[in-house]
């Protein structure tokens, strides 16, 4: 059996390793566009910051890894997928015959229409190399403007103030995160970040990019310029599906899966930042662009194509996020369900925050800033979808009490079987 895997990042990695372990003779191709190592991009941070070097990215940290299990590791990249003849022609000229296939070819940063966007020292943070650039730059005092305030955006922002920049964050939205953050959640992030040094901008655009010698100088939408050394443009991804052109592969956003990590051609997969799955609670498709959802598909994924039957009860939103010290989160529809109910709490002075999103007497979102200890319930009760009774008004009058909450319904759940063994 030839199993051909697009993409090598955590999805691949993972499915390339299960199918090994199901099948010892099945022919396993695992084709990546870097001439690095598989290696983890949310580990660039990490880098930028110092606290591990280039290996520390790397998916698997011993040498021959991939090739002791005998996974045959290809660099190039796919060009396009002829799927009646099943065959991934790449833009060498070579191509891979495949009885399975997977694609897990991520994403890429969306690049932003501006003037002077491609100038010296205006950079993604997407790749190590990009991280060498960005590294080599960002020194000690260094001005640094970054486009973005997203999920990945703020992850960058930690890693170069640690880096001691002078820096500037600009923000089209109203608020930071305003992709998983409520407006009152975002706002707040907002003010901490400008309370540790940052300048943040909000509801605004970079409109151009000028050099000036060894400078940058970036003009606002309202006419404000802003003077950098470097620029760092994180305004959001977009799925690689353009190689699947003229394929039949179904795609909207991403590439559309089943619960099985299936497409709509026999015998072709996808799995995580590139595939587009259900969201459990709200049953709309999302692509959820997390490291332990890529890994989660690509297992799923991996074992059907070896012909076992596994399942994924959906994807589902999951943001946890340490910005500059203060801890956020949000869950499921965190923005809340159509016909629900919700309830807020805010604490500016201490900045602790909580949303609880309910339908009927369902948690189905939250979110959370500054309350370290219900990260994990949040996510537990949303995702058993454990109808809450009479908890539910307790919630709507302290949401606080959530951890109250989640104990007496495990302790509900753990008692049912044993009343019913009584009878």
């Amino acid at each position: 059996m030839k199993h051909v895997i697009i993409g090598n990042g955590p999805a691949g990695v993972v499915a390339a390793e299960a199918i090994r372990r199901a099948d010892r003779g099945a022919d396993i191709v695992m084709i990546g566009d870097e001439p690095e190592p598989p290696y983890s991009r949310m580990a660039i941070p990490y880098l930028l910051v110092g606290n591990i070097q280039e290996k520390g990215t790397w998916l698997r940290k011993t040498d021959g890894h991939f090739a002791s299990l005998n996974i045959k590791e290809v660099l190039g990249r796919a060009k396009s997928v002829d799927t009646a003849g099943r065959v991934v022609h790449m833009e060498d000229g070579t191509a891979f015959p495949y009885d399975r296939l997977l694609i897990c070819t991520g994403s890429h940063p969306l690049k932003l229409p501006v003037p002077g966007i491609d100038s010296p020292n205006v950079h993604t943070c997407w790749t190590l190399d990009d991280a060498r650039h960005i590294a080599a730059k960002a020194k000690k005092g260094a001005r640094v403007l970054q486009i973005g305030a997203g999920f990945i955006g703020c992850i960058i922002m930690e890693a170069l103030a640690s880096r001691g920049v002078k820096l500037d964050i600009v923000e089209m939205g109203d608020r930071m995160v305003p992709r998983m953050m409520t407006s009152k959640a975002g706002s707040m992030i907002a003010r901490w970040v400008k309370q540790k040094g940052v300048n943040v901008h909000t509801n605004a655009r970079v409109t151009s990019i000028r050099p000036n010698g060894d400078e940058l100088i970036a003009t606002l939408g309202d006419g404000t310029e802003v003077v950098a050394d470097l620029v760092i443009a994180s305004a959001g991804v977009k799925p690689n599906v353009a190689f699947l052109d003229g394929s039949g592969v179904a795609c909207s956003t991403g590439i559309l899966i089943d619960e099985r990590c299936a497409t709509n051609i026999p015998d072709v997969y996808a799995a995580g930042d590139v595939a587009e799955a259900v969201d459990f609670s709200t049953g709309e498709r999302l692509v959820n662009a997390i490291q332990p959802n890529a890994v989660d598909q690509g297992r799923i994924a991996a074992l059907n194509m070896v012909g076992r039957s596994a399942r994924s009860q959906g994807t589902m939103a999951i943001n946890v996020l340490d910005t500059l010290g203060l801890i956020s989160a949000s869950f499921g529809q965190w923005w809340g369900a159509e016909g629900g109910e919700s309830v807020e709490r805010i604490d500016e002075e201490r900045f602790r925050y909580i949303s609880l999103q309910f339908k009927d007497d369902v948690l189905v979102g939250a979110t959370s800033i500054g309350l370290t200890d219900h990260v994990g319930v949040l996510r537990g009760l949303i995702q058993t979808r454990t109808p809450l009774g009479a908890w539910k008004q307790r919630l709507m009058q302290d949401p606080l009490r959530v951890m109250e909450a989640y104990l007496s319904m495990a302790q509900a759940q753990s008692a049912a079987p044993l009343a019913e063994a009584l009878h």
